[in-house]
């Protein structure tokens, strides 16, 4: 009976087969999914936590591996399967299951069930140490569920205990997400308080700033920290000068950056978008092409919708519908995907009648 409830979880998390062998095989297989994991090929990642979690090695964590990659996928529902089998493991110590729980109201989030993610939410708050972070997604849950006061209670907490330029662009961003940009603002003018001392301050501060659409600073920002040696300093230079419509500038900034790090999907993303707002269009699919074989999940993602837009660009309306739906099958969570396959499918039903 055992097996088969092994079996029918693995299917649920990963859909792969079982795998066995002696113990260093079983670690093999763990150690090649983190690693797998920490280069964001979270497929294979996926299949190496299903089998380590069917080989019982790591149980736990396995189960919370194929969790996180599942949540990475944006495949929610299974992620969700993945963490609750992996609370649910026997001998988890409070620090992890913290954090799978964390990760399990994280999950409920993006499937919009707030209530439940405010029950694990609430189960953090009484059963574990509060944290910056877990201060961060109550904040943010509440937030979703239009508990103002709440959400703004949680986020001060939040920042109170982490005062990073980080934690206030994420608090922005979750303001952003709701149309209150206003709300999150005070937390970046408040991060700008911060003296910087590094390479990565100038950096973060330059991101602020681009946020703030005070392009000038943020300019000013970023090239100090190119001047210290930040490489990420080149790609928000690139999108400072893009967002002023300033090609040139921000061609050369990605060009740099592809230069200095080698195959980099960042700065391929970077050079298309460039290519896309000049028009030529046949350039940026070729840099699409050039990055994908080096990008994670997320930057593989930026690189296939930009690829949509070059389609369309080009007004290949039944080529970009192709790439649109192939795009959802990987990222079906996209509502910004799926409003442009419902536009793509009118021009190509026009384009043939």
């Amino acid at each position: 009976m055992k097996n088969r409830k092994v079996s029918w979880i693995l299917a649920v998390c990963t859909g792969v087969l079982l795998l066995a062998g002696c113990g260093g095989e079983k670690q093999k297989i763990f150690e090649q999914a983190e690693k797998d994991f920490a280069q964001g090929s979270y497929e294979y990642a996926l299949s190496g936590y299903g089998a380590s979690a069917a080989n019982e090695w790591k149980t736990a964590r396995s189960y919370r591996g194929a969790g996180l990659c599942n949540l990475r996928l944006g495949k929610y529902e299974d992620a969700i399967s993945c963490f609750t089998s992996a609370l649910n493991c026997e001998k988890v110590g409070k620090a992890l299951s913290k954090d799978i729980l964390s990760y399990h109201a994280t999950a409920e989030w993006n499937l919009e069930l707030y209530e439940d993610a405010m029950a694990d939410c609430q189960t953090l708050a009484e059963d574990y140490t509060m944290d910056a972070d877990t201060y961060y997604l109550t904040g943010k849950v509440a937030l979703s569920m239009d508990s103002y006061a709440e959400a703004s209670s949680n986020f001060e907490q939040a920042y109170g205990e982490d005062s990073t330029y980080d934690m206030a662009i994420r608090i922005y961003e979750a303001y952003l997400e709701r149309d209150m940009e206003a709300d999150g603002t005070r937390y970046l003018e408040a991060a700008l308080q911060t003296e910087p001392k590094k390479a990565d301050d100038y950096c973060d501060r330059g991101r602020v700033y681009y946020y703030m659409a005070d392009y000038e600073s943020a300019q000013k920002e970023l090239i100090e920290a190119s001047n210290q040696g930040s490489p990420e300093a080149l790609l928000l230079l690139g999108m400072v000068y893009l967002a002023q419509n300033d090609v040139s500038n921000a061609r050369s900034m990605y060009q740099e950056y592809v230069s200095g790090e080698g195959a980099s999907a960042q700065g391929y993303n970077g050079l298309a978008l460039c290519d896309i707002a000049e028009g030529k269009y046949e350039d940026a699919l070729a840099n699409i092409n050039n990055g994908l074989p080096s990008a994670t999940t997320e930057e593989m993602q930026d690189l296939l919708f930009n690829e949509i837009v070059a389609y369309e660009k080009q007004l290949d309306f039944a080529a970009a519908l192709q790439k649109a739906k192939e795009y959802l099958e990987m990222f079906p969570d996209d509502e910004a995907a799926a409003k442009e396959v419902k536009f793509l499918q009118t021009r190509v039903q026009t384009n043939t009648q």
